[in-house]
């Protein structure tokens, strides 16, 4: 069955969900989005999404004209339209039709678009035996260009460093900041464990400041374990006892060789697994209820 895709305030069929050519969001990825996950007939983390995308949106002078309650129940329209209870959403905004040139003084209205569907961005064999990640050549923007805390349509950092590590046989790819210093995963946050200790890079060092990153440190204090920020370099991935990955699409997925460096014993290991199960127990539990209560 064909999904239907909110756009513009109508739900349409897929195949009828056109962007107009001189959209700015693809002519120049002018615009921002969010992933987000739903379970068993809630969204997790709803409220938060919604706020990063005002705070992006905020950060690129793009308005939107829809308040964050609208926004709201658009996502959850889109999901009962589509009859599901387990999925993803992923909402963009672009500044909306304009003409060719940079100046984005002729887009008068922005667009969003809400795409509600499964999603499988790993298979479980990847969770239960760890992933391969590969340093990339390609950085994480810095600070002084457009700030990384910006969730924008300009994917293209992230995309080359995915190809990047495939190409080198990695399942996933570790960007580094202008500075040399680890800054997050192509599209997840990175934690090591060390001696019973979490660690995982500031977000001044380049890593996106991610929703799934903060429910590690809530899950940590309910687990009992100490979690700190500090700078990292590939040597102290390279040399911890453990490691995870943690995004919306990815949840909390081992990490087991850096480089054809094994990470600990080159096998998951018992904090991350004790971390993937609190997760999972969560956002069973937990969310924005889909059809109300």
């Amino acid at each position: 069955m064909a999904l239907k895709i909110w756009y513009d305030g109508s739900l349409v069929d897929e195949a009828e969900a056109r962007v107009p050519v001189f959209d700015h969001g693809l002519l120049y990825g002018d615009g921002v989005f969010e992933g987000i996950r739903f379970y068993s007939g809630r969204v997790f983390r709803l409220p938060e999404h919604v706020d990063r995308l005002f705070a992006s949106s905020k950060a690129i002078l793009l308005e939107l004209p829809w308040s964050r309650k609208e926004i709201i129940e658009h996502i959850l329209e889109t999901i009962r339209a589509n009859n599901l209870q387990d999925g993803y959403v992923r909402l963009l905004v672009t500044r909306g039709v304009g003409t060719l040139g940079l100046s984005p003084e002729s887009c008068k209205r922005p667009s969003m678009i809400i795409i509600a569907a499964d999603i499988r961005l790993y298979p479980q064999s990847d969770y239960d035996v760890g992933l391969k990640v590969v340093t990339c050549v390609t950085r994480r923007p810095s600070h002084s260009s457009l700030s990384p805390q910006v969730k924008s349509l300009n994917y293209l950092n992230n995309v080359m460093a995915k190809v990047e590590a495939a190409r080198a046989g990695g399942r996933e790819g570790l960007m580094l900041n202008e500075q040399g210093y680890v800054a997050e995963c192509t599209g997840d946050n990175i934690f090591i464990v060390k001696n019973g200790l979490v660690c995982t890079p500031p977000v001044s060092d380049g890593g996106l400041d991610g929703i799934t990153r903060g429910v590690i440190f809530e899950l940590a204090k309910q687990l009992d374990v100490t979690i700190r920020e500090r700078t990292m370099t590939r040597f102290d991935i390279m040399t911890a006892h453990e490691c995870f990955l943690t995004g919306t699409a990815a949840e909390v997925i081992p990490a087991v060789e850096l480089d054809h460096r094994p990470i600990g014993e080159g096998v998951p290991g018992p904090l991350t697994a004790r971390f993937i199960e609190a997760y999972r127990a969560l956002v069973r539990n937990s969310g924005t209820p889909i059809n109300g209560e």
